[in-house]
Protein backbone atom coordinates (compact mmCIF):
# COMPACT_ATOMS: atom_id res chain seq x y z
CA UNK A 1 0.00 0.00 0.00
CA UNK A 2 1.73 3.68 -0.58
CA UNK A 3 2.07 5.61 2.00
CA UNK A 4 0.46 8.56 0.62
CA UNK A 5 -2.19 11.15 1.36
CA UNK A 6 -4.44 13.95 -0.23
CA UNK A 7 -4.87 16.30 1.91
CA UNK A 8 -7.88 18.49 0.53
CA UNK A 9 -8.41 22.18 2.58
CA UNK A 10 -9.62 25.28 0.95
CA UNK A 11 -6.05 26.62 1.35
CA UNK A 12 -2.66 25.47 2.21
CA UNK A 13 -2.34 27.26 5.25
CA UNK A 14 -0.19 27.32 8.54
CA UNK A 15 -1.58 23.91 10.05
CA UNK A 16 -1.54 22.19 6.38
CA UNK A 17 1.92 22.81 6.17
CA UNK A 18 2.40 22.01 9.57
CA UNK A 19 0.72 18.29 9.19
CA UNK A 20 2.91 18.10 5.23
CA UNK A 21 5.75 18.42 7.64
CA UNK A 22 4.93 15.83 10.59
CA UNK A 23 3.61 13.48 7.80
CA UNK A 24 6.94 13.47 5.97
CA UNK A 25 8.65 12.68 9.22
CA UNK A 26 6.76 9.61 9.78
CA UNK A 27 7.51 8.43 6.52
CA UNK A 28 4.30 9.52 5.03
CA UNK A 29 4.30 11.37 1.33
CA UNK A 30 1.80 14.41 1.24
CA UNK A 31 0.33 16.52 -1.95
CA UNK A 32 -2.34 19.25 -1.24
CA UNK A 33 -5.18 19.98 -3.51
CA UNK A 34 -8.09 22.68 -2.87
CA UNK A 35 -11.49 20.83 -3.24
CA UNK A 36 -11.78 21.26 -7.04
CA UNK A 37 -12.74 17.78 -8.72
CA UNK A 38 -9.77 18.39 -11.41
CA UNK A 39 -7.29 19.14 -9.13
CA UNK A 40 -8.37 16.14 -6.94
CA UNK A 41 -8.43 14.13 -9.78
CA UNK A 42 -4.99 14.88 -10.80
CA UNK A 43 -3.31 14.57 -7.26
CA UNK A 44 -5.26 11.69 -5.77
CA UNK A 45 -3.84 8.57 -8.20
CA UNK A 46 -1.54 6.42 -6.23
CA UNK A 47 -2.83 7.99 -2.78
CA UNK A 48 -3.68 5.37 0.15
CA UNK A 49 -5.62 7.83 2.16
CA UNK A 50 -7.95 11.22 1.58
CA UNK A 51 -7.37 13.64 4.39
CA UNK A 52 -10.29 16.19 3.83
CA UNK A 53 -10.44 20.02 6.35
CA UNK A 54 -13.92 20.94 6.49
CA UNK A 55 -15.55 24.57 6.69
CA UNK A 56 -18.46 26.38 6.54
CA UNK A 57 -18.79 26.36 2.64
CA UNK A 58 -19.26 22.79 2.76
CA UNK A 59 -22.46 22.96 1.06
CA UNK A 60 -20.84 24.51 -1.91
CA UNK A 61 -18.76 21.35 -2.98
CA UNK A 62 -21.35 18.57 -3.14
CA UNK A 63 -20.11 17.81 -6.33
CA UNK A 64 -16.22 17.07 -4.99
CA UNK A 65 -17.73 15.32 -2.21
CA UNK A 66 -19.24 13.08 -4.19
CA UNK A 67 -16.13 12.59 -6.52
CA UNK A 68 -14.50 11.71 -3.27
CA UNK A 69 -16.70 9.22 -2.36
CA UNK A 70 -16.68 7.60 -5.67
CA UNK A 71 -13.06 7.59 -5.93
CA UNK A 72 -12.86 5.82 -2.41
CA UNK A 73 -15.65 3.06 -2.97
CA UNK A 74 -13.35 2.33 -6.18
CA UNK A 75 -9.86 2.61 -5.05
CA UNK A 76 -10.73 0.99 -1.89
CA UNK A 77 -9.65 3.67 0.44
CA UNK A 78 -11.05 5.60 3.29
CA UNK A 79 -11.19 9.95 4.19
CA UNK A 80 -10.45 10.90 7.21
CA UNK A 81 -12.60 14.33 8.32
CA UNK A 82 -11.47 17.18 10.23
CA UNK A 83 -13.93 20.34 10.91
CA UNK A 84 -17.00 21.29 12.94
CA UNK A 85 -19.60 18.78 13.67
CA UNK A 86 -22.61 20.41 12.19
CA UNK A 87 -19.95 20.87 8.94
CA UNK A 88 -18.98 16.49 9.42
CA UNK A 89 -22.84 16.20 9.92
CA UNK A 90 -23.37 17.89 6.22
CA UNK A 91 -20.94 15.87 4.81
CA UNK A 92 -22.06 12.04 5.98
CA UNK A 93 -24.90 12.95 3.08
CA UNK A 94 -22.57 12.58 0.94
CA UNK A 95 -19.78 10.48 1.85
CA UNK A 96 -21.28 6.82 4.00
CA UNK A 97 -19.98 6.04 7.03
CA UNK A 98 -18.20 2.76 5.61
CA UNK A 99 -15.76 5.46 3.85
CA UNK A 100 -14.65 7.82 6.77
CA UNK A 101 -11.85 6.14 8.77
CA UNK A 102 -12.03 9.02 11.55
CA UNK A 103 -13.57 12.19 12.28
CA UNK A 104 -11.56 15.03 13.95
CA UNK A 105 -13.42 18.03 15.60
CA UNK A 106 -11.08 21.10 15.85
CA UNK A 107 -9.06 22.23 17.58
CA UNK A 108 -7.09 19.53 15.59
CA UNK A 109 -4.64 17.24 18.09
CA UNK A 110 -1.98 16.71 15.76
CA UNK A 111 -0.45 14.16 17.60
CA UNK A 112 -3.64 12.07 17.61
CA UNK A 113 -4.07 12.95 14.03
CA UNK A 114 -0.75 11.70 12.81
CA UNK A 115 -1.21 8.33 15.59
CA UNK A 116 -4.59 7.61 13.95
CA UNK A 117 -2.78 8.07 10.14
CA UNK A 118 0.09 5.75 11.03
CA UNK A 119 -2.38 2.94 12.46
CA UNK A 120 -4.71 3.83 9.22
CA UNK A 121 -1.61 2.88 7.06
CA UNK A 122 -0.62 -0.31 9.39
CA UNK A 123 -3.97 -1.23 8.96
CA UNK A 124 -3.72 -0.93 4.99
CA UNK A 125 -0.61 -2.47 4.62
CA UNK A 126 -2.53 -5.60 6.33
CA UNK A 127 -5.71 -5.50 4.37
CA UNK A 128 -4.23 -5.41 0.77
CA UNK A 129 -2.86 -9.17 1.37
CA UNK A 130 -7.23 -10.08 1.71
CA UNK A 131 -9.25 -11.57 -1.12
CA UNK A 132 -10.71 -8.24 -3.14
CA UNK A 133 -14.53 -8.62 -3.54
CA UNK A 134 -16.47 -5.87 -5.87
CA UNK A 135 -20.29 -5.36 -4.54
CA UNK A 136 -22.54 -4.31 -7.79
CA UNK A 137 -25.72 -2.85 -7.09
CA UNK A 138 -28.01 -0.11 -7.58
CA UNK A 139 -28.90 0.03 -3.77
CA UNK A 140 -26.15 2.13 -2.01
CA UNK A 141 -28.11 1.81 1.26
CA UNK A 142 -28.04 -2.17 0.85
CA UNK A 143 -24.32 -2.60 -0.81
CA UNK A 144 -23.01 -0.82 2.51
CA UNK A 145 -24.95 -2.82 4.88
CA UNK A 146 -23.45 -6.07 2.91
CA UNK A 147 -19.58 -4.14 2.81
CA UNK A 148 -20.08 -3.88 6.73
CA UNK A 149 -20.32 -7.10 7.34
CA UNK A 150 -17.89 -8.27 5.15
CA UNK A 151 -14.72 -5.98 5.51
CA UNK A 152 -13.09 -7.40 8.62
CA UNK A 153 -12.19 -10.27 6.38
CA UNK A 154 -11.89 -9.16 2.81
CA UNK A 155 -11.21 -5.89 0.93
CA UNK A 156 -14.32 -4.57 -0.18
CA UNK A 157 -15.02 -2.37 -3.34
CA UNK A 158 -18.49 -0.89 -4.36
CA UNK A 159 -20.06 0.15 -8.00
CA UNK A 160 -23.84 1.62 -8.17
CA UNK A 161 -23.94 0.39 -12.10
CA UNK A 162 -23.17 -2.16 -14.45
CA UNK A 163 -20.84 0.44 -16.27
CA UNK A 164 -19.25 1.77 -13.08
CA UNK A 165 -17.82 -1.84 -12.56
CA UNK A 166 -16.55 -2.68 -15.71
CA UNK A 167 -14.67 0.72 -15.55
CA UNK A 168 -13.41 -0.09 -12.45
CA UNK A 169 -12.35 -3.59 -13.17
CA UNK A 170 -10.53 -2.29 -15.91
CA UNK A 171 -8.38 -1.04 -13.07
CA UNK A 172 -8.17 -2.73 -10.55
CA UNK A 173 -8.02 -6.89 -9.45
CA UNK A 174 -11.54 -8.69 -8.22
CA UNK A 175 -11.43 -12.34 -6.54
CA UNK A 176 -14.82 -12.48 -6.55
CA UNK A 177 -17.76 -10.30 -7.68
CA UNK A 178 -20.71 -10.15 -6.10
CA UNK A 179 -23.74 -8.79 -8.41
CA UNK A 180 -26.98 -8.00 -8.28
CA UNK A 181 -29.87 -9.04 -10.78
CA UNK A 182 -32.19 -5.95 -11.35
CA UNK A 183 -30.46 -2.92 -12.62
CA UNK A 184 -31.22 0.04 -14.37
CA UNK A 185 -29.80 0.67 -17.95
CA UNK A 186 -27.53 -2.30 -17.23
CA UNK A 187 -28.96 -5.40 -15.80
CA UNK A 188 -26.44 -8.10 -13.69
CA UNK A 189 -26.62 -10.71 -16.28
CA UNK A 190 -25.96 -8.03 -19.16
CA UNK A 191 -23.16 -7.47 -17.09
CA UNK A 192 -21.88 -10.77 -16.49
CA UNK A 193 -22.30 -10.97 -20.65
CA UNK A 194 -19.59 -8.56 -20.41
CA UNK A 195 -17.62 -9.76 -18.23
CA UNK A 196 -17.25 -12.91 -19.89
CA UNK A 197 -16.89 -11.71 -22.78
CA UNK A 198 -13.31 -9.78 -22.28
CA UNK A 199 -10.69 -12.19 -22.07
CA UNK A 200 -8.57 -10.13 -19.44
CA UNK A 201 -12.31 -10.90 -17.15
CA UNK A 202 -13.75 -13.88 -18.47
CA UNK A 203 -12.22 -15.82 -15.74
CA UNK A 204 -13.40 -13.22 -12.20
CA UNK A 205 -15.48 -15.50 -10.50
CA UNK A 206 -19.21 -14.01 -10.15
CA UNK A 207 -21.47 -14.41 -7.58
CA UNK A 208 -25.28 -13.30 -7.88
CA UNK A 209 -26.65 -11.42 -4.92
CA UNK A 210 -30.11 -10.64 -5.62
CA UNK A 211 -33.56 -10.74 -4.52
CA UNK A 212 -34.95 -12.48 -7.62
CA UNK A 213 -35.81 -15.85 -7.03
CA UNK A 214 -37.95 -16.83 -9.64
CA UNK A 215 -36.66 -20.25 -11.85
CA UNK A 216 -36.85 -18.66 -15.25
CA UNK A 217 -34.12 -15.86 -13.88
CA UNK A 218 -31.94 -17.88 -12.06
CA UNK A 219 -32.01 -20.58 -15.35
CA UNK A 220 -30.94 -17.44 -17.31
CA UNK A 221 -28.02 -16.50 -15.90
CA UNK A 222 -26.75 -21.08 -15.75
CA UNK A 223 -25.20 -20.46 -18.73
CA UNK A 224 -23.02 -17.99 -17.88
CA UNK A 225 -21.52 -19.93 -15.36
CA UNK A 226 -21.79 -17.90 -11.71
CA UNK A 227 -20.16 -19.53 -8.90
CA UNK A 228 -23.53 -19.22 -7.05
CA UNK A 229 -26.66 -17.58 -7.13
CA UNK A 230 -27.65 -15.89 -3.31
CA UNK A 231 -30.62 -14.10 -2.30
CA UNK A 232 -30.90 -10.90 -0.68
CA UNK A 233 -32.79 -12.56 2.31
CA UNK A 234 -29.13 -14.32 3.43
CA UNK A 235 -27.68 -13.05 6.48
CA UNK A 236 -24.41 -11.95 7.72
CA UNK A 237 -23.08 -15.24 8.96
CA UNK A 238 -24.54 -17.22 5.89
CA UNK A 239 -23.21 -15.01 3.52
CA UNK A 240 -19.71 -14.81 4.74
CA UNK A 241 -19.82 -18.79 4.87
CA UNK A 242 -20.72 -19.21 1.06
CA UNK A 243 -17.87 -16.30 0.15
CA UNK A 244 -15.79 -18.28 2.14
CA UNK A 245 -16.38 -22.21 1.00
CA UNK A 246 -16.43 -20.72 -2.10
CA UNK A 247 -12.50 -19.58 -1.68
CA UNK A 248 -11.42 -22.88 0.23
CA UNK A 249 -12.63 -24.64 -2.66
CA UNK A 250 -11.02 -22.64 -5.51
CA UNK A 251 -8.10 -21.61 -3.32
CA UNK A 252 -9.02 -18.01 -5.39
Amino acid sequence: MNRKTLIVAANEGFIIKGLETKLEGIGVASSFSQPVMKDIREKCEGTGLIILFTDDAIGDIANTLVFIKDYCSEHNEQVIVIGAKTEYDVLKGYIPSSLIYQFFERPLDMEQLLNEIEKYMEEESQYARLKSILIVDDDVSYMSIISEWLKGSYRVSMANSGMQAITWLAKNHADLILLDYEMPITPGPQVLEMIRSDTELADIPVMFLTGKSDKESIMKVLALKPVGYLLKTVDKKELNESIGKYFATHNA
